[in-house]
């Protein structure tokens, strides 16, 4: 296949993943005028579940055996699933879906200030640290905290702590459960059916309210669950194992545009510069954060050590292509850390 070739299905995959992952906020909306919050992240984590373990036995693989995988695939569940995805849809009771999105894309600049809290972010180069402050800057300028109109609401704050959520989970993932010798498409279907686990829990807290199950309740249940939790959770997977964290962190500046477009032009959703203003603050941040210094030139290798690379090349290829066998720096995108046990995963901006 030509370079030419896989650089458009490049784009075709990441086009379609922002387009899926942007709409989980609209779809969240619409499946709120009929389901509670909980109801809504149980329905979500649950359908996901059963399409990615279906997935997972179809395609010769099964679901990660031993406590000490399952400790980890419990904890990832929690940050990942059942607690930002509760957060969103709690926090959507009062902020649009296209401000929802927005306040998502902060995923990142809280990855950098995690790492930078544990130790992990050392030596921050300047651009990439104005780019911190200046991501910050742009959410300080959506909440508005100075205006009784601003979005300073508990529906806001539900929405930030969901993207801050993301990032500690894929801190925690990049260390615990990434290139383990485990299939992502096991790893990704057994992390849903835990949240589903935790979920369940919560139901009697805030699940068991009567529901409206309309045909728009029922279809956006459907759609949320099936393409923007399943599907697009292995297929950004995917992109991050063929083509890298880079290509698949491009999709997280695409989320907010999606989300706040969609917002307008299907529920009607109204935008003020001030939050457009912010938007645009938050993604410059975000991009100048992704930022990496110059790499030195690696010397020449001899053959012998040619050979060895690709030997060692040819054993990490094998078991991977159903998901993330392999992450990169997150700072972040949780979309999303060096190789090894040090790396945090990019899915930055998951929904």
């Amino acid at each position: 296949m030509s370079s030419g070739t896989r650089s458009l299905q490049g784009g075709v995959r990441v086009a379609v993943l922002a387009l899926l992952w942007g709409s989980t906020f609209l779809w969240i909306e619409l499946a709120l005028r009929g389901l509670s919050p909980l109801q809504v992240t149980f329905v979500r984590c649950l359908l996901g579940a059963l399409v990615l373990t279906v997935a997972c036995y179809a395609s010769g693989r099964r679901l990660p055996r031993g406590r000490t995988v399952w400790r980890h695939i419990v904890v990832a569940a929690f940050f990942c699933n059942a607690l930002p995805f509760a957060l969103f849809s709690l926090g959507q009771q009062t902020v649009d879906s296209g401000l929802a999105g927005v306040l998502n894309a902060t995923t990142p600049l809280w990855s950098i200030a995690l790492g930078l809290a544990l130790g992990s972010e050392r030596g921050l180069r300047p651009v990439r640290l104005t780019g911190l402050l200046l991501g910050f800057t742009g959410t300080i300028l959506i909440l508005a905290p100075w205006q009784s109109a601003g979005a300073t609401g508990w529906g806001a704050l539900a929405i930030l702590g969901a993207a801050a959520s993301y990032a500690v989970a894929f801190t925690y993932m990049g260390r615990t459960l990434v290139r383990r010798g485990t299939p992502t498409i096991s790893l990704s279907a057994a992390q849903l059916v835990a949240a589903s686990g935790l979920t369940a829990v919560a139901l009697p807290v805030g699940g068991l309210e009567s529901i409206d199950p309309g045909p728009v309740v029922v279809v956006a249940a459907l759609v949320l669950s099936v393409f923007c939790t399943a599907i697009t959770f292995h297929l950004t997977y995917r992109i991050i194992n063929d083509e890298g964290a880079t290509n698949a962190a491009v999709v997280g500046y695409l989320l907010p545009v999606v989300s706040v477009l969609l917002g307008a032009i299907v529920l009607g959703e109204g935008l003020s510069v001030r939050v457009v203003l912010g938007m645009a603050v938050v993604l410059v941040g975000v991009g100048m954060t992704r930022r990496k210094g110059p790499t030195a030139t690696a010397p020449a290798r001899t053959g012998e050590q040619e050979a060895d690379a690709d030997a060692d090349e040819q054993g990490q290829g094998q078991g991977q292509g159903q998901g993330l066998e392999g992450v990169s720096d997150s700072s972040a995108h949780p979309e999303g850390t060096p190789v090894k046990a040090t790396r945090r995963p990019a899915l930055e901006n998951a929904g």
